[in-house]
This record gives structure tokens, C-alpha cells and sequence, in this order.
């Protein structure tokens, strides 16, 4: 998910480049729109990342528990 949002990042670039190379407001609303959804998907990654509870793998080495 982390990929998307930097390929996200890079289009919202080329927006903005476009809408300062051209004057349009419509290059400029997309280079919103592509950053807002770039920001979503990073929070959730962000938030997916900080539950512990999602992994399905148990934990290895030190803090892996011995039966």
C-alpha cells in the first residue's frame, strides 16, 4: 500500500506541475484529488500498521513463546 501512495504522490506531482505549466484549475483540483486519496491510504497503512492484532504471523526470536 505504501507503493500506491508513493505512485499517488508522483502523479499528484505531475499534476501540479501541469496545472502551474498551464494555468488550469482543473489540473490543479486533480492534483488535490490525488493527493487527498494518497493521504487516506497512508493513514490507513499507517493505522493497520499500529494494531498488533492484524498479523497472522507469531512473533519470532526473543519475544516468541516457548511451549
Amino acid at each position: 500500500m505504501l507503493v500506491l501512495t508513493l505512485v499517488l504522490a508522483a502523479i499528484g506531482f505531475g499534476l501540479l506541475v501541469a496545472a502551474l505549466a498551464t494555468g488550469s484549475v482543473l489540473w490543479a483540483w486533480g492534483c488535490i484529488l490525488v493527493c487527498v486519496i494518497g493521504a487516506v491510504l497512508l493513514l490507513v497503512s499507517a493505522l493497520a500498521v499500529g494494531n498488533p492484532d492484524s498479523d497472522d504471523v507469531p512473533p519470532q526470536g526473543r519475544h516468541a513463546r516457548r511451549d
